[in-house]
């Protein structure tokens, strides 16, 4: 009899799952969970191209919401599906991991039964479904992206159900947060994370604003204009999309429209899930995302005379270069206002990649990573194109790194939340110049203050690759820490110690040790410059024979092909020797080292030596006028740029490549050696 009921409902084009849908429009399982029943429908996904209301607060770059909430396109739910009335609580997730009880309150949040779930990644939510879906022969899974915001919506078509706000009473630390940064916030930014004590929205869902993240099936990508049906998201992808926000979260970035996303493998105290009781769409998947211009027709063999460059014994210089080309008024994914953070490698082709964050504000979740190349044999660097972006994510601290054989290395650092306060740090690797990258991994897992990568990644004679990353407290600039693999980039460490001063440039001396600049921990009014006999587990500091440099200031040493240490930095109204007076310099300069750093007799200022002529600059630069479009410094044999986050690597040509935030300087070993005025610099 049973046997000819199954045949019957598959006669009949109804699968077993959809069978065992329950009736009514509520219903409890067998783990307590509470699911209300969502009909079809149609609504408006996405936000249009008008502002928002003026009620909600503001962010004003942000007035017309995020760009990947446009364009607004109708979506239909065609079937109908049962969403949980809340978030999956700790003594429900618990039942499937019960080792997951260590993770209570851990960072302080979390900690009773009733409370919201987190410390839990897009792959334990999903085998928690399977496991619910086993348990009860019933399809759990996570909602799609459009099945979510068809129920937090509710058949509204305001920013929240409530409207253009939301009442305080919903609002749980409902600012942009610094936590666990011990020297900018406080133990009072611990809230309950309790499911189920606020109003729910006109369909019975509690939590929809707030509370915690909540994982979504969907791979994040844009959306499309024409009409949809049972949308499932792109077909891959780099990021789950989360849904809803969370506390700790400024509640523009709780608005239903909203869109937050995260690698599948992350984890952390913002982020939990709740699930839905009805079968998987059948719907295609949209295609992956279309390459960047970056990615476009790039030269996979190198040229026959990559290493034969400018002749070495004669001084070259050319510069400065434009490298950052993003049109005014861009407000997504790239950002006009503030561009910043530069990260440069070599490409084995001959390319060169510069990567650096682009933003509104440094703190923001809108930042994003932008890259430019500059194909081999080009005399210009071609427009900006985004290169990594966590949905929602302070993405600040990109790195670059090439092994010289076949490998380019990206490191990030990947924010929580909002700020640069709380990262992970991420790696991913291409083997075709850049066109390609594998899958992001971790290099640290755990979100904590000593992970924002530094443009100054080495190899040691070991085999080891290093990272430096920032390790500030709070608005000290304390130090950096020191990340190391031992096996060629699988498996990560942090060495333990701390670099004096932010910003670390690192390079291994000729006897093993390591030898370290930082920024601020001034010593004597001097750079500070530490070095370590162990691998970065205790630096000894010292006083470096350079000028201390400060805000939207990052120096960078690099060892030469030719053997010599090459450090640029920064100087105010330094005396620097040149056609036999000593003159002031004010701006970048370079200094090389023949004996290990124990003295620098070749110092400039790089600049082209032409008369005084305007240089556009980075947009935070003290000497600007007008508009933030238009920020320059004078150039002149005596000045340069005077602020600036440089990155510097050296070519096969023997060429020295040095970014500035905005500016490309080429010049080799000759070219430093050789004053302004014709004569040596050594």
């Amino acid at each position: 009899m049973i046997r000819s009921c199954l045949v019957s409902l598959v006669l009949a084009g109804i699968s077993l799952a959809a069978a065992q849908i329950p009736d009514g429009g509520s219903f409890t399982n067998s783990i307590g969970m509470h699911l209300r029943r969502v009909a079809p429908g149609s609504f408006a996904m996405g936000v249009e191209d008008k502002a928002l209301p003026k009620e909600l607060p503001p962010i004003p770059h942000l007035q017309y919401g995020d760009f990947d909430e446009r364009p607004l396109h109708t979506v239909r739910i065609s079937k109908p599906f049962f969403i949980a009335a809340f978030e999956v609580t700790n003594a429900q997730y618990e039942q499937f991991d019960p080792a997951h009880r260590s993770l209570r309150g851990k960072l302080g949040f979390s900690k009773a039964d009733d409370e919201a779930v987190v410390f839990v990644n897009w792959n334990d939510a999903v085998r928690f479904c399977r496991w619910l879906s086993e348990k009860e022969k019933r399809p759990y899974r996570l909602p799609t992206e459009a099945e979510w915001e068809y129920s937090a919506r509710a058949g509204s078509n305001t920013p929240f159900f409530t409207g253009a706000t939301l009442p305080d009473s919903m609002l749980k630390h409902a600012v942009r947060s610094w936590y666990p940064d011990p020297g900018r916030s406080k133990n009072d930014e611990v809230v309950p994370l309790f499911v189920g004590k606020t109003p729910p929205n006109p369909w019975g869902l509690y939590d929809m604003h707030g509370n915690v993240e909540e994982w979504v099936h969907d791979w994040y990508g844009p959306y499309i204009h024409t009409p949809q049906v049972d949308p499932v998201g792109r077909v891959s992808g780099d990021f789950r999309v989360t849904r809803g926000g969370s506390h700790s979260t400024e509640p523009y970035y709780l608005r239903s429209a909203n869109r937050m996303g995260m690698l599948p493998d992350d984890s952390q105290w913002l982020t939990g899930f709740r699930v839905v009781l009805g079968e998987m769409p059948a719907t295609k998947p949209l295609p992956a995302m279309p390459p960047e211009r970056y990615q476009l027709n790039v030269r996979q063999q190198p040229p026959a005379n990559l290493g034969k460059g400018p002749d070495p014994s004669k001084p070259y210089f050319k510069g400065p270069r434009m490298f950052v080309k993003i049109a005014p008024g861009s407000h997504g994914p790239l950002f006009f206002d503030h561009n910043h953070d530069t990260a440069l490698a070599a490409c084995p082709n001959g390319d060169l990649l510069a990567v650096w964050f682009s933003c509104v504000e440094e703190a923001g979740r809108e930042m994003t990573v932008a890259v430019s190349r500059l194909r081999y044999g080009s005399e210009e660097w071609e427009p900006a194109s985004p290169f990594w972006d966590v949905p929602d994510r302070n993405d600040s601290a990109p790195a670059l790194w090439f092994d010289g054989d076949r490998t380019l290395y990206h490191f990030n650092a990947m924010g929580a939340a909002a700020t640069w306060g709380n990262p992970a740090i991420i790696v991913r690797t291409s083997t075709d110049n850049g066109v390609t990258w594998s899958a992001a991994r971790f290099v640290a897992t755990e979100h904590g203050p000593r992970n924002m990568p530094v443009q100054s990644v080495i190899r040691t004679r070991e085999g080891f690759i290093l990272v430096p990353a920032d390790a500030p407290s709070g608005i000290e600039e304390k130090g950096s820490a020191l990340h190391i693999s031992r096996d060629n980039g699988r498996t990560w460490a942090d060495a333990g110690g701390t670099i004096a001063g932010i910003h670390a440039g690192v390079v291994q001396l000729k006897d093993g040790k390591l030898l370290a600049f930082g920024r601020g921990a001034d010593v004597d009014g001097h750079m500070p410059q530490s070095v370590s006999a162990d691998m970065g587990k205790t630096w000894t500091t010292t006083a470096s024979p350079f000028p201390p440099i400060g805000g939207g200031q990052r120096h960078v040493v690099l060892r030469l092909k030719e053997g010599p240490i090459f450090l640029a930095s920064f100087a105010k109204d330094m005396p620097m020797a040149g056609g036999g007076a000593e003159r002031r310099v004010t701006g970048i300069f370079g200094a090389v080292s023949f004996d290990e750093g124990r003295t620098w007799p070749v110092m400039r200022v790089i600049t082209d030596d032409l008369p005084d002529h305007i240089v556009r600059t980075m947009d935070a630069a003290p000497f600007r006028f007008g508009p933030r479009e238009v920020q320059h410094i004078v150039m002149s044999p005596n000045s340069s740029e005077v602020r600036g986050y440089m990155s510097v690597c050296q070519t096969a040509d023997g060429v020295i490549q040095l970014i500035s935030s905005r500016q490309h300087y080429a010049f080799n070993l000759a070219w430093l050696k050789a004053r302004s005025d014709g004569g040596s610099n050594e």
